[in-house]
């Protein structure tokens, strides 16, 4: 990866942070607010603008008891104000006493604005493995 990258894969730890801390003000205040925002979670429907983005992270952030997340496999790339970041995440949760890890394959796509590199689009695909405690596949 460039060097020049180095912000873009800060801003991109930035909002996984706040992820996996399930903070709604920090993980708002990774995005770009504009109506050309964009997010597609695993197994939703497409959600355009900044105000079903918004909505989108609260009503994951007040479900959820608990959530780890690594990032694995990560590149990024920078074409004047553009910059994407490719990855998979890694995530760990408990639902019920069991704890599940699913793989998720990402793009965030970020615009360099007046206060940083903020993200503009989210697409996560489930890459269909899902493991348990017990390290049974399930599909």
């Amino acid at each position: 990866m460039e060097e020049n990258i180095k912000p873009v894969l800060s801003a991109n730890a930035a909002f996984y942070e706040a992820f996996q801390a399930l903070n709604f003000e920090v993980m708002c205040s990774t995005w770009y607010k504009t109506e050309y925002a964009y997010c597609i979670h695993p197994g939703w429907d497409i959600l355009r603008g900044w105000e079903s983005v918004r909505e989108s992270w609260r009503a994951i952030m007040s479900s959820a008891a608990y959530m780890k997340i690594e990032i694995s496999d990560e590149a990024g790339f920078i074409i004047g104000k553009i910059a994407w970041i490719t990855c998979v995440e890694n995530i760990y949760t408990i639902s019920e006493g069991v704890t599940t890890h699913a793989t998720v394959a990402s793009t965030n796509i970020f615009e360099s604005t007046e206060t940083g590199w903020k993200m503009i689009a989210h697409h996560g695909s489930p890459t269909g493995a899902v493991l348990s405690m017990n390290d049974e596949v399930e599909n």
